[in-house]
Parts: C-alpha cells; sequence; structure tokens
C-alpha cells in the first residue's frame, strides 16, 4: 500500500510540474484559451477513468491523444526550438560570446539608433526585430539570409525604397543582421487602432508570438514606435528607443559610454 501511495504522489508531482511548465509556455504565447480547453479535457478524461465504462475512457482517451497531436502539429516550430535549444550548447539566452561583447552590443546600438533617426527624419519606412534568444526558423526562412556586422549604412540601404530588399523585417540578434526580407504573421487584435498600417500590425502580431523587440518606423509620418509582447507603443524619442535596445541586450547601463547623438 505505501509503495502505491509513493507511486501516486510522483505521479502528481510529474503531472503538476508538467502543467505549469505548459501554463508558462502558454502564456508566452498568448494562447492561454488553448491551455484551459486541454484544462477541461484532462479533468474529464480523469473523472471518466473513475467512474466511466470501459468504451467512453477509450473515447475520451483517443479524444486526448488526438488534441495532444493537434497541439504539436499546430505548435512544432516551437517544440523544434525547444529542443535546438536543449541539444545545442550555443543556444542561449543571452548573446553571449557568439554575438558580441557590451562593446559591439553598445557600437551596434549606436548603429541601430543612427539608422532609425535618419530613416525617421526622412520618412523612410522600416521594421527591425531585435531578438534576445533563436527567432523561430520559419521566419528566417522566408526572409534573405544576411550574416552581417549591424552597421547604420547597411540598414538605410536595406530600407531604401528603390532596394529590392526593403520590403519586410530586419531580424538582428546582437551585433549581426541574421536576414532581410522577411515576412511577418500580422495581429488578429480587433482592437489595434486603424491609423497603423501593415508593418505596425506585423511588429505587433510578430511580439505576440516571440519574445522580440520590434522598431517600426511609420514610412507616413515618420513616427517611431516599438512593439512588445503584443503591445504597440507609439511616439518614442531616440533617448527611450536607446534604453528599450540596451535593455534587449542586458547592457549594464553604468558602463555606456555618453555618447549623443546629433
Amino acid at each position: 500500500m505505501e509503495s502505491k501511495y509513493y507511486f501516486l504522489i510522483v505521479d502528481a508531482i510529474i503531472m503538476l510540474f508538467s502543467l505549469v511548465l505548459m501554463f508558462i509556455f502558454f502564456r508566452k504565447k498568448r494562447h492561454l484559451k488553448v491551455y484551459f480547453i486541454f484544462l477541461v479535457f484532462l479533468a474529464i478524461t480523469i473523472v471518466f477513468d473513475f467512474y466511466a465504462d470501459n468504451i467512453t475512457i477509450s473515447i475520451m482517451n483517443g479524444i486526448m491523444f488526438s488534441l495532444i497531436v493537434a497541439m504539436a502539429v499546430a505548435y512544432q516550430a516551437d517544440i523544434k526550438l525547444i529542443f535546438q535549444k536543449i541539444s545545442s550548447p550555443r543556444a542561449r539566452d543571452s548573446f553571449g560570446d557568439t554575438y558580441g561583447s557590451d562593446e559591439e552590443l553598445q557600437e551596434a546600438t549606436d548603429h541601430i539608433l543612427s539608422a532609425v533617426q535618419s530613416m525617421a527624419k526622412r520618412d523612410i519606412g522600416a521594421l527591425i526585430l531585435l531578438t534576445p534568444t533563436s527567432i523561430e526558423q520559419n521566419i528566417l526562412d522566408t526572409g534573405i539570409k544576411v550574416n552581417a556586422n549591424v552597421s547604420s549604412q547597411l540598414l538605410e540601404c536595406i530600407f531604401n525604397t528603390k532596394a529590392p530588399l526593403h520590403d519586410g523585417a530586419v531580424v538582428i540578434k546582437g551585433n549581426k543582421i541574421l536576414a532581410t526580407s522577411c515576412f511577418l504573421p500580422l495581429t488578429g487584435n480587433v482592437s489595434v487602432t486603424k491609423e497603423v498600417g501593415t508593418r505596425h500590425r506585423a511588429a505587433i502580431g510578430i511580439t505576440e508570438e516571440s519574445d522580440v523587440l520590434a522598431i517600426v518606423v511609420s514610412e507616413e509620418t515618420g513616427i517611431i514606435s516599438i512593439a512588445k509582447k503584443g503591445v504597440l507603443t507609439r511616439y518614442m524619442t531616440i533617448e527611450r528607443l536607446k534604453e528599450e535596445i540596451e535593455n534587449v541586450y542586458g547592457i549594464n547601463v553604468n558602463n555606456h559610454s555618453k555618447k549623443r547623438l546629433g
């Protein structure tokens, strides 16, 4: 009897731990409705295991299995990314050695700010993603691989309306431009103001699904905006934008030079 209770306790701990991990995952994805639907079916299945007949139990187990498979298919890109992070020692949540020292990240910050400020003055539209972790491969696959050091000149060339790569988003990790012309999912949030265009909706959409900072320059007004965690903030100053970029990069503000942009 004692061993039976022991296994029950172990099963309960494993299930609770799994449910907590799933809650964190779906909360980050902003898909908590899917999580609660899964909980409802799980609770029904557990109740039926105790009180229903074998046929009903088999049906509910089949439904639960189908639901788990459907979730695995729907979130296969995220699951693949998780396993890549586990299996690869280079896939870390910091920029570390692979994506620049503090000095290189500070230099990349200055280049991004310079490019954004210049494009805003000239009403050149831009969409730049800064990712502290590995972004989904399917996003990078929609664009053109670059793998070049961040520079203001390169960013301005990319978003030049006469350049072939100006459509879509630039993805930056650390001091490297990973890809350009990437196409992003648009937000389905109906409460987003109609004043913003496709770039802003794409910025909101990608930050609803991924842990990135999206920087947007409006082609019509030159207004600088950022999106993170599905929330759009408009009328950003260069000083506020600098703080946001440094926060993504994790740069120690006490060691920053006090260089100002003209």
